[in-house]
């Protein structure tokens, strides 16, 4: 399982996994748009490049996650994949996402920004859990 969905009163609240902390951002990511629509069925049109460094993992993912909505939010960006991820021990992120003008797509909400409440990054016997809540 990648991710999954939690109950959550106002906002949207996932889990996601990874065998390392690389994948749990990936999966973080397609969670997050998959909120929005199904990120299987856009095309692939347009290619970023992200780079970003935080003071822990939670943070670097906070941040990863505001990118990419500032990308939906500035360049009409829709996400496909993340098909290249690298994140170093003192919390650098490089990162290549590909995917397509979301005016191209019927969207199913709207994400306003990701919080920094609840969110977690565990260790766990298969790898790592990230906990994310994005209000909507």
């Amino acid at each position: 399982m990648k991710y999954k969905y939690l109950e959550h009163t106002a906002d949207a609240k996932f889990q996601a996994f990874g065998s390392g902390i690389d994948e749990v951002f990936t999966n973080s990511a397609l969670a997050m748009f998959n909120i929005l629509g199904k990120t299987s069925e856009v095309k692939i049109k347009k290619t970023y490049k992200i780079k970003l460094k935080a003071r822990n993992y939670e943070r670097l993912l906070l941040d990863f996650l505001e990118e990419l909505l500032f990308l939906l939010d500035t360049e009409d960006f829709f996400l496909h994949e993340v098909i290249k991820i690298k994140i170093s021990k003192k919390f650098e992120l490089e990162a290549v996402v590909v995917g397509d003008d979301y005016k191209n797509y019927d969207l199913k909400s709207d994400i306003k920004a990701v919080t920094y409440s609840d969110m977690k990054i565990e260790k766990t016997k298969k790898g790592y859990a990230a906990t994310v809540v994005v209000d909507i």
